[in-house]
Order: C-alpha cells, then sequence, then structure tokens
C-alpha cells in the first residue's frame, strides 16, 4: 500500500491525466452540436442549417397519400387549410395525448408527420441585407387533408379518443377532423368516396386505338 500525504494529493490522484494527444483529442471531443436546435424533434443531422421560407403543399395532382389511417384506430387529419406545424406544438400535442391515455395498458400514439425544417427569423425591424437570419426553431408543413396523430396499439374506447385527440388539436394551429379506419381518403377539401371514383371512372372512358 502506498500513503497519501494529505487530501490535496488525494485529489490530485483522483484528477484524470491531462496528457496531450492526437488520438486522444479525437475520441474524446465532442461533434459540434447546434446549441439551439437541441430539441426531442429535431432530426440528427441536415445538410443545410438554413433554408427558403418555401410555401405550403396543396395536393393538386390528385394524390391522397396519407389521409387515412395506417397504424391506429381512431386519428386526426387536417379539416382546414394547410398550416406549418412546429416541434414544440407536436410535443405538445403528443404529450398531451399519452398523458390521457396512460391509464390504457399497450396504447400507443403515432405521430405521423416530423419537423425537419429549420425555420430561420431575422426580425421584422431589420434592415434589408447581411445574410438570412439565425436559426430559431424546427417546423413541418402540412397539407390540407393530412393525418397528424393516430391511437392504436390497444382497444380504446370512441369517447376516450375523441377527448384525448380534442386535447390534441387545442395544441395544433389549424382546425382538425377526427377519423376513424371507415373514413374516406381527402383531397383538400374533398372527400374522395366510392361513388366520386366510379363517376370519375365513368366519365373518361379509354378510346380504343
Amino acid at each position: 500500500m502506498f500513503s497519501l500525504p494529505s487530501a490535496r494529493t488525494l485529489l490530485a490522484a483522483c484528477r484524470p491525466s491531462t496528457w496531450s494527444s492526437p488520438l486522444r483529442s479525437t475520441l474524446s471531443s465532442p461533434s459540434p452540436v447546434f446549441a439551439r436546435g437541441r430539441h426531442q424533434l429535431a432530426p440528427r443531422s441536415v445538410k443545410f442549417i438554413k433554408r427558403h421560407k418555401g410555401v405550403l403543399p396543396i395536393p393538386i395532382g390528385g394524390s391522397i397519400k396519407g389521409t387515412t389511417l395506417a397504424f391506429g384506430e381512431w386519428g386526426i387529419r387536417v379539416k382546414g387549410n394547410g398550416a406549418r406545424i412546429t416541434a414544440k406544438q407536436l410535443k405538445s400535442a403528443d404529450d398531451a395525448l399519452k398523458r390521457k391515455i396512460k391509464t390504457i395498458k399497450g396504447a400507443k400514439v403515432y405521430m405521423r408527420i416530423f419537423p425537419d425544417i429549420p425555420v430561420c427569423i431575422k426580425g421584422n425591424e431589420t434592415r434589408m441585407g447581411k445574410g438570412k437570419g439565425t436559426f430559431e426553431f424546427w417546423a413541418t408543413r402540412v397539407a390540407p387533408g393530412r393525418v397528424i396523430f393516430e391511437l392504436g396499439g390497444a382497444p380504446i374506447r370512441e369517447e376516450l379518443a375523441r377527448e384525448a385527440l380534442r386535447l390534441a388539436c387545442d395544441k395544433l394551429p389549424t382546425l382538425m377532423e377526427f377519423i376513424d379506419a371507415k373514413a374516406p381518403p381527402r383531397l383538400g377539401n374533398l372527400l374522395v368516396t366510392p361513388e366520386l371514383r366510379s363517376t370519375v371512372a365513368t366519365s373518361t372512358p379509354m378510346t380504343a386505338r
């Protein structure tokens, strides 16, 4: 056994060594992390931290992808105009859903969108020029008819699902509607019913060559 004469020597012995080595500096130094981008729903990596503002998507091409349920029994989708939903709003809605259905064993919350668009804000009182503003938060653009949240994983009563999803709608900035597995797909503000599909198919017959 060896003896330590004082407490200061004990602290010095327990202190990690400070020898310098290129390999040690490479392994120990953490990768640079964007400080203002630390959020639970932030993407792991992006190619460009600044992007254009962009426009809200409008389904003018006839696509109904993402407008019906795919994982759960109940859900909500955008009924009004499209909107830009931030990561903070999505996290608040997700927490409200999980808090309401936590008593049901096996119940799951499915989030169908993800905030992967960096939003930069420069300010209204800033003069023109001097580049783009700094990063502020993560967001995503949703089109009308897009499914936002789904509930499933375990049998959930409709009354409880409606109440839980209503609490989630209060956290989101646009008008939502409650849907189930039998809800028809939505094309913008138009519900695509089987009768409408058959009408469209018969009104545009193919001509034989």
